[in-house]
Formats: structure tokens, sequence, C-alpha cells
């Protein structure tokens, strides 16, 4: 979509979406799946 403003995550968001990946060993398409969010 030309011109669609992205989305912006507070650095606490983008923390635990990380540590989400790296305690439960899952995939980061997994995990943004889950969140509803982009990889």
């Amino acid at each position: 979509m030309v011109g669609a403003k992205r989305e912006s995550y507070t650095p606490a968001c983008r923390s635990q979406a990380a540590r989400l990946v790296i305690d439960t060993g899952r995939t980061i398409a997994e995990v943004a799946r889950e969140l509803s969010v982009g990889e």
C-alpha cells in the first residue's frame, strides 16, 4: 500500500517480543503471528 504509515512499537514491546523468541525457542514468525504484528 503506497503511503501507508508504519506501526510504531515501544522499546518495551520490542523487548517483550524478543524475549518470547529467546525464552521459548519459537521462531520470530511464530511470535509475530501470536502478537498480531509483522515480522
